[in-house]
């Protein structure tokens, strides 16, 4: 589980950054493509909760699907624990919905972390109102019935072209959601704050007129001098 410690560390830093990291450990497939932020920027970190759907049936997919219990996707709403995101995989198809508003705000108000899809949603007007972060692939109104079939939740998926496993840890920003395997999570967040508070330096010697030139990659001499302003600025 990832310590709260983590998740404070996660939520300072940047998508952007977190590539990077998981570069040097040879991760080269962490962002997920073709998504957005349909709500306004907030830091998001969670352990993925996951839902795959497969390609619709007609004889299987009609309204009468949703009632009653058993549905995967109704259940994985009711059930994606509180601080993780549920993650949907839906092909990249997002000529129809994979949720709509209502199961967004039962989502928010179970007090889950958000929730990342490379498919569409519906009601996208009202949802975009929440207070709570939401990834898609497009505004779509079809509902998922037209192209959609849940069929289990909490098993390996891939969303946006990366492999995410139920557990591993999400974290989403204004450009993105990266994926961290969850073995490494606590180590990436560590270097991931580290990074930032460097290049936070960084900038702020770029506006002062500074060259990049052995600034950034740092030389020996430019680490030496972080090391002593970070001294000094405890």
């Amino acid at each position: 589980m990832l310590s709260s410690n983590s998740r404070s560390q996660l939520e300072k830093v940047s998508t952007a950054t977190l590539t990077t990291v998981l570069f040097k450990r040879g991760f080269r497939n962490v962002f997920i493509q073709g998504i957005f932020p349909l709500t306004k920027q907030r830091a998001m970190v969670g352990e993925a909760y996951t839902l795959r759907y497969i390609p619709a049936r007609e004889d299987l997919d009609q309204l009468g699907a949703f009632e009653g219990r058993g549905h995967p996707q109704r259940e994985a709403i009711e059930a994606c624990p509180s601080g993780q995101v549920l993650v949907m995989d839906a092909r990249r198809d997002a000529s129809a919905a994979t949720g709509g508003d209502i199961l967004m705000t039962r989502l928010m108000v179970r007090g889950a972390a958000g929730i990342v899809t490379d498919g569409g949603l519906r009601d996208s007007p009202t949802i975009e109102k929440l207070d709570f972060p939401v990834y898609c692939g497009a505004r779509s109104a079809p509902l998922n019935l037209v192209r959609h079939h849940a069929i289990d939740m909490q098993q390996p998926i891939g969303c946006g072209g990366v492999a995410v496993y139920p557990g591993d840890v999400l974290v989403g920003d204004g450009e993105g959601v990266v994926v961290i395997p969850a073995k490494m999570a606590d180590e990436v967040a560590k270097e991931a704050e580290a990074q930032t508070q460097f290049e936070d330096w960084v900038e702020l010697k770029v506006k002062e007129g500074r060259g990049i030139f052995g600034l950034y990659p740092p030389s020996a001499e430019t680490k030496a001098e972080y090391e002593a302003w970070k001294s000094k600025n405890k």
